[in-house]
């Protein structure tokens, strides 16, 4: 049995476009300080919010451009209850932070959907811990009350789906998805990889998988992988064919140092766009069930411009005749 998604329209047979990294566009390219990453802060004043609607209409317009879907997530990543205390928010603060992100996006779907573009919001609920590693486990049922509450208000805001991204544990990832299971919301989840292919907490990818699908009777829409670049989880997917099928979506990172060296740098390393669009077209002919792409850290319209063309030649011949015809202007610069 799977989860409750087949209204997504991502899993309809289109390829689909997502973002790209947002604490780093926002940090290196609209120089905006975020305290412990946390995106959702900048929606407390208007210019805030103005970074962030240029940010997610980048992408909008690149997907018009395209012909293609979107998933867009909330910039929510940091919005629950012990990074909203650290940075001094309340209850009812870091509740309204969440719906104040859900209302953007809908408004800009308000403005940009058409038919032959879908957008899929996705309330993004990010680890308790800092994202690059493995906290102490706390256990599956800890981890579920914990993120319950933030998923409630996300649902109640008017998201399609619950995205956990940037997951380090099984334990917390099936947490998230049997509290996602029990507001009955599709959800996504996503696993981020170190260097040699492993999650944070060591075990490998296609183990994490098939605990949360254990655990939860396969309730997740889906997977993805995010915050890795492709030469580190490539491997492990030409070696082991047993969660391919349930891969659906990756947000690659930009460069290909490791979490711990990310943390440290102090400049951007956007690696090469076209590169990082090409290392995808290897990653096609692993992952058959492909419906989304995009990217993570040091990624901006330039990479996922590449990204979706690539992959867009490989598996969607009519949207490879758009991407031959188009540029982003952010790709000609």
């Amino acid at each position: 049995m799977h989860g409750s998604h087949n209204h997504l329209p991502q899993l309809n047979g289109r390829l689909f476009m997502t973002d790209g990294g947002l604490g780093t566009t926002l940090i290196f390219h609209e120089h905006r300080n975020l305290p412990h990453f946390a995106s959702f802060m900048l929606l407390g004043d208007a210019r805030g919010r103005q970074a962030l609607w240029r940010y997610y209409a980048s992408y909008a317009e690149l997907a018009q451009n395209y012909d293609t879907g979107l998933v867009l997530d909330s910039p929510t990543w940091r919005a629950n209850r012990d990074w909203g205390a650290a940075l001094g928010y309340d209850t009812d603060a870091l509740k309204e932070a969440n719906h104040k992100a859900i209302t953007l996006l809908l408004h800009l779907r308000e403005l940009y959907e058409t038919e032959r573009n879908p957008m899929v919001i996705g309330g993004n609920v990010g680890p308790r811990g800092d994202g690059y590693t493995a906290c102490d486990s706390e256990g599956i049922r800890i981890a579920a009350d914990y993120h319950r509450p933030q998923i409630e208000t996300l649902i109640d805001a008017g998201v399609d789906m619950i995205s956990a991204l940037t997951m380090t544990h099984s334990q917390e990832a099936t947490g998230i998805a049997l509290a996602a299971w029990a507001c009955a919301a599709p959800v996504v989840v996503s696993y981020t990889v170190e260097t040699n292919g492993r999650l944070p907490s060591g075990e490998t990818l296609p183990d994490a998988i098939a605990r949360t699908d254990d655990c939860t009777s396969g309730y997740p829409a889906y997977y993805m992988i995010n915050c890795a670049h492709p030469q580190h989880f490539a491997p492990m997917l030409e070696q082991c064919d047993k969660c391919r099928g349930r891969i659906r979506g990756l947000r690659a990172n930009a460069s290909c140092r490791s979490h711990a060296e990310l943390d440290a740098c102090q400049e951007l390393d956007a690696g090469n766009p076209e590169a990082l669009g090409e290392a995808h077209r290897s990653l096609m002919g692993l992952l058959p069930n492909i419906a989304v792409v995009g990217g993570c850290c040091g990624t901006d319209t330039r990479h996922v411009e590449a990204i979706f063309r690539h992959c867009a030649e490989t598996q969607a011949p009519q949207q490879a005749r758009a991407a031959a015809s188009y540029r982003s202007p952010a790709a000609k610069a």
